[in-house]
């Protein structure tokens, strides 16, 4: 099955460097990198263009200027960028377990979403993985993650679950099962049927509020929490905003009560003279 594997990215190659070399080790090989860069500097560019080669992973880069959070603006142009049928969404920070798409894959049914969810390190974890960690799959380790930082939380039980565990873990976690942006996958019809993201909504939920109309349209989801798994690497959050949070949800909720299927402001606003380029 072949997927693609949308991740976004902001002028942070460091972090990106080692999310790629995660995916350089996937054990599901038929898959396409779309990275969907919201304006970072020439640095990012170097970086994918060194990065494809060294490792033959299938990149391709989506840019966009600088102006301003545009996540769902990029996120609709790199979904019109995918060639295959099946879409993974994640971020530009999240290391992927080597049998992080494998489990998408495996996982995927008609009518349904996925929704995994993000194991989230301190900077001095994220810090100390290095290619050699991620390469071997040591920086997955609770017990080395531990040594490097990582604090001692019952959160940590998403590392040690095997396969049986994962699955009632799965079933039985009270997460609410939203869209995550970090780590889910849909079809890309379903996808095309709902418009895609909502380019008015800036940070804060715009991949929940994406979720809902996916549920509107009769995508159900599904929990895939415990057993695909992506390590977060720390960041600040800049672009955190009460008001503009307030407002996405105040959106969504909209979306809710209205049964709204399809936005009227997303990837049908993009045409082939937009502003984005592939590089």
């Amino acid at each position: 099955m072949k997927l693609s594997v949308i991740m976004t990215t902001y002028n942070s190659p460091e972090w990106l460097a080692k999310v790629l070399w995660g995916y350089s080790v996937q054990r599901h090989k038929d898959f396409e990198i779309i990275i969907g860069d919201d304006g970072s500097t020439e640095a990012t560019r170097e970086l994918i263009d060194t990065l494809r080669q060294e490792t033959g992973l299938r990149i391709k880069h989506v840019w966009q200027p600088d102006q301003g959070f545009r996540k769902c603006r990029i996120l609709n142009q790199s979904i019109l960028e995918a060639d295959a049928e099946y879409i993974v969404f994640t971020d530009g920070d999240c290391i992927p377990r080597p049998d992080f798409l494998t489990v998408h894959a495996n996982e995927a049914r008609p009518g349904r979403y996925l929704s995994g969810g993000y194991h989230k390190l301190p900077p001095r974890t994220s810090a100390a993985i290095a290619k050699p960690d991620i390469i071997s799959g040591q920086c997955f380790d609770l017990a080395w993650l531990k040594a490097n930082g990582l604090p001692s939380s019952y959160k940590n039980a998403k590392l040690t679950a095997g396969p049986v565990t994962a699955r009632l873990y799965n079933a039985l976690t009270p997460t609410k099962c939203n869209f995550k942006g970090s780590n889910g996958s849909a079809w890309r019809s379903d996808i095309m049927a709902t418009n895609g993201f909502d380019e008015r909504m800036a940070w804060g939920g715009l991949d929940r509020e994406f979720g809902v109309r996916l549920a509107n349209y009769g995508v159900k989801p599904k929990h895939v929490r415990y057993n695909a798994i992506v390590l977060h690497l720390h960041h600040e959050r800049g672009y955190s905003d009460p008001q503009t949070v307030a407002a996405n949800k105040a959106m969504r909720q909209r979306t809710e009560s209205h049964k709204i299927v399809r936005t009227d402001y997303g990837i049908s606003q993009l045409d082939d003279a937009q502003e984005n380029t592939e590089k």
